[in-house]
């Protein structure tokens, strides 16, 4: 299949060299710029992201899908803040307001304290337990052709129905990410997707084998998508030069000092283990961030990056998160050579494996 690749927009203009995109007060005018400058670029999806202080996601998507034709948004989704039954008809207006450009992005919450302050002070693997209940709700929201009862530990429910329902079908696309037991169980029996942090190639083929095959114990065929921030430029000098200076504006200001979760533990752990990886995924980021804010960097031209990007697609990748550290400007350049070749590569592939099959 062709390879999709997805960005990220914030709500407001991001100050300096940015590790994140979602903080911020709400400006419609730049919304509606980062939205059309990830359209114009040939990104397939965007990213809505979440945090307790953040603009609601189900609003910025229509927002922006009201100002987009193609673009398709990959809203951040915490279980647990409302009631499924409610996400399951927001998510359905959505995907039919936008012409079917929704998929969903399922985040049980890796920061306690971000948590706590809905309200919500479970531990993080009840959480799992409660997310894989919400999930199991929310697919019977959009798919029961009847009215519906529901008895578990987190939720019960009496005559459920909605006249809301998803354009796609079944429903929108779900992704997930994690790398606990809870996570990989709560995504194995309901996500389509398992979004990874980018990884060298010998532990990104070995997480996909073991998720494969908890994905099948539920009659599941599981697909995979890979994040990184690529740092690219006319020569490959340019980009390692390009990429030191990135590091060294990070280090300047405030970084975050532990890592949030055993996900930004294995990055922190590959970035002691080495600066480089497979020759074009550069780690000292990540070790510097603590594993946040998704600081895989891959460095290279253009093209050098794309073939990076291609190993994996032979893995069976066929998804890729990329965002830079210059939030707008690192769109447009993505967009020039990076993507187009990324995406005329995928198709080379396919079809070199249709002819071999």
């Amino acid at each position: 299949m062709p390879a999709r690749v997805i960005g990220m927009i914030g709500v407001a203009p991001p100050q300096g060299t940015a590790l994140h995109v979602i903080a911020g007060g709400i400006s419609p005018t730049f919304l509606k710029e980062f939205a059309q400058a990830h359209e114009a670029a040939h990104f397939d999806y965007v990213l809505v992201g979440y945090y307790s202080s953040s603009a609601e996601g189900f609003n910025v998507a229509n927002y922006a899908a009201a100002h987009t034709e193609k673009l398709a948004y990959l809203v951040a989704h915490r279980p647990g803040v409302v009631a499924p039954t409610l996400a399951a008809r927001a998510a359905a207006t959505v995907d039919q307001l936008s012409g079917g450009r929704l998929a969903l992005h399922i985040i049980a919450g890796n920061s306690d304290a971000d948590q706590q302050r809905e309200g919500d002070f479970s531990p993080k693997e009840e959480r799992y337990q409660r997310a894989s209940e919400y999930l199991d709700v929310m697919r019977k929201v959009w798919t029961s052709k009847t009215p519906f009862d529901y008895e578990g530990k987190f939720y019960r429910f009496r005559d459920v129905f909605s006249e809301a329902r998803p354009l796609q079908q079944p429903y929108p696309p779900l992704f997930f990410g994690g790398s606990s037991p809870g996570a990989l169980d709560m995504g194995a029996r309901h996500c389509n997707v398992f979004a990874m942090f980018g990884e060298p190639l010998a532990e990104t083929a070995e997480r996909m084998a073991e998720f494969r095959a908890m994905a099948r114990q539920h009659g599941r065929e599981a697909g995979f998508n890979l994040s990184f921030r690529p740092i690219i430029a006319e020569t490959e000098g340019a980009a390692w030069d390009k990429a030191k200076k990135v590091l060294d504006d990070l280090k300047a200001g405030p970084l975050p000092v532990k890592p949030q979760d055993k996900s930004a533990e294995r990055l922190v752990e590959l970035a002691k283990r080495g600066d480089v990886h497979d020759e074009r995924l550069w780690m000292p980021v990540a070790g510097a961030a603590a594993g946040k804010g998704n600081t895989s960097c891959l460095v290279g031209t253009p093209e050098q990056v794309a073939t990076a990007m291609l190993k994996y697609y032979r893995l069976g990748v066929t998804s890729f998160l990329i965002r830079g550290f210059d939030p707008l400007g690192d769109v447009t350049e993505f967009g020039r050579e990076l993507i187009p070749r990324l995406k005329a590569g995928a198709l080379e592939i396919d079809r070199a494996q249709q002819s071999a099959a």
